[in-house]
């Protein structure tokens, strides 16, 4: 198990130089003028060289690649030229607000995808299994951002059951930081008005977040569900007279989900990346948002920022998601 989790953490080692190189490379190639728009339209020739030299891009690719390297070494992010505020600080900043937001939606999908991918194999073939077909068609189907649209415009607008957008309202102070993420903060230190405040703006953009993969990971287990229905192992314990629902439980379930954790995994990762649209619609203050302005803006070192961020999350989702798999499933073992 310890050679399994050093391999995997040695592979995190050209992950990340790619995502630099790319990046980088991608920085440079976009047309447009940084310096420019951070300057200002009113700055000066000397203005824009001085302050192009201030940030280093006056020199050579290689060199400025090597620069940003050798900071990346130290956890130096470099800064941004729009905020001129250190990226690791804006990073740390909005990183919570992002991990709450793509964590609820996983639970949501988990939570609700496994047991229902579960009743699915069990009424196979009969109406329950093909409404939850065709939702999970119109689920996987629709655009995340139009989802949020459409959940603003009947929750928030039509009904007035949920606030509009935001993290919290303007008007509520947030508890004091202990993890960063407001709902777990707010319930450590007590304040429930707080929470309950923080979780109904929570709900819609992590509806709008874990619709597509609620849908997959269910439509996943009712397939694994079925095939390990029909192993021999199932049709011994059913003729041995055990309890059905210790079969269900206990050897179809568990038999069933580990083939479910790779999409798990795979889905976290995608949700690190796709909370830009979701978290610009619900104006969310997360990694998403951020890299919107920095994008409209041609500041690219928040973006490589970022992008390095969700690679380091991505890989370690799939460590845990293979330890799980470890755990989960007798059969295998990491030497």
């Amino acid at each position: 198990m310890i050679t399994f989790i050093l391999r995997r953490l040695l592979m995190l080692v050209p992950v990340l130089v790619g995502l630099t190189v790319i990046m980088f490379a991608i920085a440079r190639l976009l047309p447009g003028d940084p310096v420019g728009l951070a300057a200002g339209p009113n700055a000066t020739a000397a203005e824009r060289a001085a302050l192009a030299a201030e940030f280093g891009l006056d020199r050579p690719v290689w060199e400025q690649y090597g620069t940003y390297v050798a900071g990346l070494v130290q956890g130096d992010f470099a800064t941004s030229l729009l905020t001129r505020r250190p990226v690791a600080a804006d990073l740390a900043a909005y990183l919570p607000a992002t991990l709450e937001l793509v964590l609820a939606a996983m639970l949501l999908a988990v939570g609700l995808g496994i047991p229902l991918g579960l009743l699915t194999a069990l009424w196979r073939n009969r109406w329950p299994d093909y409404l939850s077909q065709v939702l999970a068609i119109g689920a996987i189907s629709m655009p995340r951002f139009f989802l949020g649209l459409l959940l603003q415009l009947c929750f928030a607008m039509w009904l007035n059951w949920l606030p509009l957008a935001g993290r919290l309202p303007i008007i509520v102070f947030p508890p004091d930081p202990i993890t960063g993420f407001i709902t777990i903060d707010a319930a450590l230190t007590g304040q429930w008005d707080v929470l309950r405040t923080a979780l109904l703006h929570l709900l819609m953009p992590a509806l709008a977040l874990s619709l597509s993969p609620l849908a997959t990971i269910m439509r996943m287990m009712r397939s694994s569900t079925i095939e390990v229905m029909g192993q021999d192992y199932v049709m011994t314990a059913r003729a041995l007279g055990l309890p059905r629902h210790l079969i269900l439980t206990r050897t179809i379930a568990r038999n069933a989900v580990s083939a479910t954790l790779t999409v798990i995994g795979l889905y976290f990762g995608w949700l690190l990346g796709g909370t830009v649209l979701v978290e610009t619609v619900f104006d969310w203050p997360g990694l998403g948002l951020y890299a919107t302005k920095a994008i409209l803006s041609q500041d690219m070192m928040p973006v490589i920022g970022v992008a390095l961020v969700i690679g380091l999350l991505f890989v370690f989702a799939n460590l845990l998601i293979d330890l799980a798999y470890g755990l989960i499933n007798p059969k295998v073992r990491y030497s």
